[in-house]
C-alpha cells in the first residue's frame, strides 16, 4: 500500500501534468494521457498564448520537471546560465541536470525527482562517500553518488531500479549492484532524456524582456 507521502507526492506531480496540459515526465498513469485540456470547466477553450504566454509555459515546464523549484532558486540558475561562457540555454540545462536529486533520478535510484528529493533529504545518499542531504547540490564530472546500505530495500528504489520506463543516459555510468553512479559529464540538452520538448532558449526570453 503506498505511504501518504507518497500519495502526496504522486498527488503533486499530477497536478503539474494537469496544470501544463503534457505529461511531463511520460509516465503511463498520467492524467493528460486520457484528455487533451487543463483541468477545469475553461480547460477546454483553447486561446493563442501571447508570446510571454509561451514564454511562461516554457520555464513552469522546465521547473515543474526538476521537482517543482522554487522561483528564487531558478532565478539563479538563469543568472549562472547567463555568467558562464557559451550558449545561456545550454547552460541552464547543464544546471539543472547537475542537481543531486536530478541525478539520482537519472541513475534510477528513485521512481520520480520528488521520491529522488526525499531519498536525498532523509540522509540516505552519499557523494564521495560522505552523507548528502542537500537536493539542490551541484553535482561536478568524475563525482560517484550511492545510496546507503540501510536505504537499498526500499521498495519504491527497487522498483524503479528495474522499471523499463527509462533508461539511464550515457552521461552517468551506474553500477545497479553496488547501488552506486558516476557522474560523467554535463550534458548537451540534446542528450537529456526529455519525455517533452524543452525549450530553455524561451526560458531565457522570458528572464530577459
Amino acid at each position: 500500500m503506498a505511504s501518504l507521502s507518497e500519495h502526496k507526492r504522486h498527488h503533486a506531480k499530477y497536478k503539474i501534468d494537469r496544470r501544463l496540459g503534457v505529461n511531463l515526465w511520460g509516465r503511463p498513469k498520467s492524467p493528460v494521457n486520457n484528455r487533451e485540456y487543463g483541468p477545469g470547466q475553461h480547460g477546454q477553450r483553447r486561446s493563442k498564448p501571447t508570446d510571454y504566454g509561451i514564454q511562461l509555459m516554457a520555464k513552469q515546464k522546465l521547473k515543474g520537471y526538476y521537482g517543482n523549484i522554487g522561483e528564487k532558486q531558478f532565478k539563479k540558475y538563469y543568472v549562472e546560465a547567463v555568467r558562464r561562457r557559451g550558449d545561456t540555454g545550454q547552460n541552464l540545462i547543464g544546471i539543472l541536470e547537475c542537481r543531486l536529486d536530478a541525478v539520482v533520478y537519472r541513475m534510477k535510484f528513485a521512481p520520480t525527482v520528488f521520491a529522488s528529493r526525499q531519498l536525498v533529504n532523509h540522509k540516505h545518499v552519499m557523494v564521495n562517500g560522505v552523507i548528502c542531504n542537500i537536493s539542490s547540490r551541484m553535482i561536478k564530472p568524475g563525482d560517484v553518488v550511492e545510496v546507503r546500505e540501510r536505504a537499498r530495500n526500499i521498495p519504491s528504489l527497487l522498483d524503479a531500479m528495474v522499471s523499463a520506463e527509462r533508461d539511464i543516459p550515457e552521461y552517468m555510468s551506474v553500477d545497479e549492484a553496488a547501488f552506486k553512479g558516476v557522474f560523467n559529464n554535463i550534458p548537451a540538452i540534446e542528450d537529456v532524456p526529455y519525455p517533452v520538448q524543452m525549450e530553455p532558449n524561451l526560458v531565457i526570453e522570458y528572464y530577459s524582456r
